[in-house]
């Protein structure tokens, strides 16, 4: 799906697509470490994928319980792909506009160094992907 399909999927349901920091929050479940784990038991990556995405819950969970965080699809985000700030913050929000969404997690195409937290990535908003997904979050 493209990021207009995720989003408008998220609201038929009664949810929307998490902004970053809500995503990264959930997918540090607690951990300040690039990885709450090693990439092989936690993500699809490059190397133990075999060129193809995975059912969810086929490799272990963060400390929340939540599965595929990391690896198997990059997710789409709220937020317009923009530069973090400089300074430190809470809760941030990303920029207003921009050309492109911000992706997170990394996806099965990407080599295991890709399936940490801290990794971001971009796509138009058009864009559909075989290795680029969505969760929505609610309220």
């Amino acid at each position: 799906m493209n990021w207009d399909e995720a989003q408008a999927y998220c609201a038929a349901i009664g949810g929307r697509l998490p902004t970053e920091a809500e995503w990264e929050y959930a997918a540090r479940a607690g951990s300040t470490g690039a990885r709450y784990d090693n990439p092989d038991v936690v993500a699809w990556h490059s190397e133990n994928s075999g060129g193809h995405t995975h059912e969810v819950a086929k490799k272990s969970a963060n400390a929340f319980g939540l599965y595929d965080m990391l690896g198997n699809v990059s997710q789409w985000v709220a937020d317009w792909y923009g530069n973090y700030s400089f300074w430190a913050q809470g809760d941030p929000f990303g920029p207003e506009s921009g050309t492109s969404r911000a992706l997170r997690g990394g996806s099965w195409n990407r080599s295991p160094r890709f399936a940490r937290v801290s990794f971001r990535d971009l796509n138009e908003p058009g864009v559909r992907s075989l290795n680029i997904g969505f969760r929505c979050a609610w309220e």
